[in-house]
């Protein structure tokens, strides 16, 4: 796959005006991103290195296939902070979820199971590619009811918006922030998604940015895409919220 980061002219990486990424999936055994504590914090070195300094980790909770919890995801951030300290490594790692829209999340909020937030209790939920949630809107109320702040993971993949960008603008008026992934803005899930990822941050629509990093083919395009003058005309002048946390 050609990337659009190929064609542009290269600059030092500083991603220090983010500072923070809260969607990533770092946290080792407990998804479909890193496996091994080794690969966790090489790559929280690797990011470090173009100007993250903190990380909010985010294991998918997926029913049938991530059933995870907070009872999964705080004992390995513990083992992470653990290694990180021992290696004497300034890395400041946190952890969240992203939950996945579905009746069982719906399920959870009526239930009062506890949830994993970050910030100022922002919490990050997706959909399927496949198609919408069919209870979103019923989902993100019970979020704002119980005082949550409803980030959307990557809408810009949510392939059955882009030819109806007005539901963008109807989910954004019900008080949803939006989060784009980097690896969008580089090309590497297609042209559409890129172009659709841009759209949404010209059109003042995205508060944060994130790396959504699973594995060493994801690393390599981002480290790749924020040596580029494009990443910076888009990004650098708007005041993300990655810099709040």
């Amino acid at each position: 796959m050609l990337f659009s980061f190929m064609k542009s002219k290269p600059v030092v990486a500083d991603l220090s005006f983010l500072g923070v990424d809260m969607h990533s999936h770092l946290l080792p055994g407990i998804d479909d991103g890193l496996q091994t504590i080794e690969d966790t914090i090489a790559y929280m070195k690797a990011l470090q290195a173009i100007g993250y300094r903190k990380f909010i980790c985010t294991p998918h909770i997926l029913n049938g296939l991530y059933n995870n919890s907070p009872e999964t995801i705080l004992p390995q951030l513990a083992i992470v902070q653990k290694a990180l300290k021992e290696q004497q490594i300034a890395i400041e790692v946190a952890a969240a979820a992203e939950y996945m829209i579905d009746d069982l999340f719906e399920n959870y909020l009526k239930d009062g199971k506890p949830l994993l937030t970050f910030g100022k209790q922002y919490i990050l939920v997706e959909m399927s590619y496949m198609a919408e949630a069919t209870n979103l809107y019923s989902v993100l109320y019970e979020l704002i009811i119980k005082g949550l702040q409803p980030v959307l993971a990557h809408p810009e993949r949510y392939n059955y918006f882009h030819t109806h960008f007005e539901r963008y603008y109807e989910i954004k008026n019900r008080n949803v922030l939006f989060q784009v992934n980097l690896l969008s803005l580089c090309g590497y899930y297609g042209k559409q998604i890129k172009q659709t990822a841009e759209r949404l941050i010209k059109e003042k629509m995205v508060e944060f940015i994130g790396t959504d990093l699973h594995h060493a083919n994801h690393l390599k395009a981002i480290q790749n895409y924020v040596t580029t003058a494009e990443f910076y005309k888009l990004t650098k002048d708007i005041k993300w919220l990655n810099d709040t946390l």
